[in-house]
């Protein structure tokens, strides 16, 4: 039962099913071990906060956006105070609406600090930038190993195709160029992770936390890269596949030293006044100072594991604190994961196999469901990621599965459904049926399905030729076979009708590849009976096909019949459909079809050919019909599948000349090709009545 619950958690955690429940814990964890670090003193932010915006209306008149001479101002003082860096969390992209002046003004105050850390944006729509400008004199960072870094891991997300530069005073005028794109996790869009540089048209550009070091710490970097870790001059940080490092937070937002944009531009003016300044320039010496908005109306505040309002000024100032104390958090290796799940799993197993009591059993519980937790929460203190959730969860099946195990006899009702039921319904249901026996009444309901018909071609002649003991086996021995294939594939039959299948999916259980799972159920049918047509040739003296029709769409399904006796099955357009579009190939000489429904919800899983557009008997709407085909195939085929949509396209624009010299370059070599070729020859004779919109029309069913 350790094994099983093992695998379990297994199963759930490594495709990623957890993540967004780790991820929780993990914010969860992070909020706990929130403290200063050794470097946390080093790093002060200013705040362009609602009081700051506020003060410059109320008191100066400034609406927004604030003149460039007021971050002149903060530049200066930070200057004057002695501070390390300044970082610009802040995009300057377009010109400054108070006139061209005021943007030279902000770049001499820039220049003159120069110190300043200005940024650019990979991240945004509109980044058109392909190169780096070509007059751009400072150089830029080398990191020893990185190519053979790249060639094995195969980073995503390091390299960007454009950017998005600030204008050209600020660009010159700033030391340094950084990155200031930060990339939320995938899985819930919660900022965790950070990386150090990017690559831009072949140069690397530090992020903003890397920036502001290089500015502060002037001369030649050592920089390099291994899998699993960068160094920055003897700092060592543990970087995932794609150079992604798992921050640390300190805390709440300010936990840094934070001042107010409104704040610092008061004590500058004080300090060319001859005034003492509200804010002492001591108070930012030697520290690396980041600037930038955390007032809510200006749209930079993000999510963190500290809070959903957390700005994203910040979380720079917390990645160059991680790389100053060198105490950015690790991920526990996978390897080593695992090993520890299957010992916590085997061991409460065992454990509750051991004892039969309640009051023991629950003691059992009490002693190992906590085991996971303690261990993760210890991992973080120690500097490690331990996944909490898979761990959790492989205890809690090892335990209950033992528990299950030890009552057997309680499945006695279980057990009966099953054999009572087995020959009749298919392996899904069943399952259903024993977790909500309830659901043995009358009644449907609503959900979007993927339909199958199948039909043998020919078989009435066949069956005419066979006694009945060999029709029954013939039947046997093809239904079973694809059967087999559609309940693999996650299907429910829903009625055999002599040598005609009926099934779907998405019912009883939801399947959200539904579509994709009905097509590749068909086409591993179509490929079992390839493989068994001589076995079946000898015994019918002639070669078995079948035909299959797909369609995805709204049907009810349910429970349908009498009180006494009824059957799990379907109804509804979609169904009448699906059956229609099995007739459908013999139109065309083809074997599989599904409808445009089914291709929108499948996707790219498989390749296709558009056969037509067709009006079924019954049903006003056309609909686009295709041959799905598997991948092997449809390359083999491709040059003649190409002149066939040249056809295609000819025959849906009315050109019946031009049709029929394209079809029939291919007619002995592509079926539906031939079935074209006669249809346009018959059109040309007979030309359509003006309104030709290129829908074949069924005749019958």
């Amino acid at each position: 039962m350790g094994a099983l619950g093992a695998g379990i958690a297994l199963a759930l955690w490594l495709p990623g099913w957890l993540q967004v429940f780790e991820a929780r814990t993990w914010d969860l964890r992070a909020r706990l071990f929130a403290k200063p670090g050794v470097a946390t003193s080093q790093v002060a932010t200013i705040l362009l906060d609602q009081k700051s915006l506020e003060w410059g209306k109320k008191e100066n008149g400034l609406s927004w956006p604030w003149p460039r001479e007021v971050y002149t101002a903060i530049s200066d003082f930070c200057a004057r105070a002695g501070a390390k860096a300044l970082v610009l969390d802040v995009f300057y992209t377009e010109p400054s609406v108070y006139g061209v002046s005021d943007d030279q003004a902000f770049a001499a105050g820039l220049q003159k600090s120069g110190h300043v850390v200005a940024a650019m944006n990979f991240g945004s729509e509109q980044a058109t930038d392909t190169a780096w400008p070509a007059d751009d004199a400072r150089p830029g960072l080398t990191v020893t190993g990185l190519q053979d870094w790249i060639q094995r891991v195969h980073p995503r997300r390091l390299s960007f195709p454009r950017a998005e530069f600030p204008i050209p005073e600020v660009f010159k005028s700033a030391a340094v160029m950084a990155n200031a794109y930060l990339a939320p996790d995938s899985v819930d869009r919660v900022y965790r992770r950070g990386v150090l540089f990017n690559t831009f048209n072949g140069r690397v550009v530090p992020t903003e936390a890397l920036a502001a070091f290089e500015v502060g710490n002037p001369g030649a970097h050592k920089l390099s890269i291994v899998p699993g870790l960068f160094t920055v001059d003897g700092l060592h940080v543990p970087i995932d596949s794609e150079g992604r490092a798992i921050l640390r937070f300190r805390g709440p937002s300010t936990t840094h030293r934070a001042f107010t944009a409104a704040a610092i531009v008061q004590a500058d003016l004080q300090l060319q006044s001859g005034d003492a300044p509200a804010v002492d320039p001591a108070l930012l010496k030697d520290r690396y100072v980041f600037f930038g908005f955390s007032a809510p109306g200006l749209f930079d505040l993000k999510p963190s594991p500290m809070r959903g309002d957390y700005p994203g000024v910040e979380i720079h100032a917390t990645m160059l604190d991680n790389l100053l104390s060198g105490d950015f958090m690790r991920a526990v290796p996978t390897t080593l994961t695992v090993l520890l799940l299957v010992l916590l799993c085997v061991g409460a197993a065992l454990a509750a196999s051991a004892v039969s009591r309640a009051g023991f059993t629950a003691l059992i519980y009490v002693g190992f469901l906590p085991l996971a937790p303690a261990l993760s929460l210890a991992g973080y203190a120690a500097g490690y990621w331990l996944q909490t959730v898979a761990l959790e969860l492989g205890v809690v099946f090892s335990l209950v599965a033992s528990s299950l195990a030890s009552y057997a006899t309680e499945g006695q009702q279980k057990r009966y459904i099953k054999g009572a039921f087995k020959q009749y319904l298919s392996p899904t249901i069943i399952e259903e049926l024993i977790a909500h026996p309830e659901r043995l009444t009358l009644g449907g309901q609503k959900r979007d399905l993927s339909i199958f018909f199948s039909d043998l071609q020919g078989f009435t002649s066949i069956s005419e030729v066979l006694t009945p003991e060999e029709l029954t086996q013939l039947l046997n021995d093809y239904l079973s076979a694809m059967t087999d294939i559609i309940e693999e594939e996650g299907g429910t039959i829903d009625k055999y009708e002599g040598d005609a299948i009926i099934a779907f999916w998405n019912a009883p259980l939801e399947q959200p590849d539904h579509a994709a799972r009905a097509v590749r159920s068909a086409l591993r049918c179509q490929a079992k009976l390839d493989e068994l047509r001589p076995v079946f040739r000898e015994r019918v003296k002639k070669d078995l096909f079948k035909r299959i029709g797909i369609n995805s769409g709204p049907a009810v399904v349910g429970n349908f019949g009498s009180k006494k006796k009824f059957n799990y099955t379907m109804l509804g357009d979609a169904v009448n459909l699906a059956s229609r579009l099995e007739g459908v190939n013999k139109q065309f000489k083809t074997f599989t079809m599904i409808s445009s429904m089914v291709k929108d919800r499948m996707g790219d899983a498989f390749p296709l050919r558009e056969v037509s557009r067709i009006a079924v008997v019954g049903r006003k709407e056309p609909v686009t019909v295709y041959e799905p085909m598997l991948p092997d195939v449809f390359e083999a085929r491709k040059p003649v599948l190409e002149v066939f949509h040249r056809g295609l396209e000819e025959y849906y624009a009315g050109r019946f000349a031009q049709a029929i010299s394209i079809f029939q370059t291919i007619a002995d070599k592509d079926p539906p090709a031939s079935c074209y070729l006669d249809k346009c020859k018959k059109l040309q004779a007979v030309p359509p009545e003006s309104g030709w919109s290129g829908v074949w029309v069924m005749t019958e069913k």
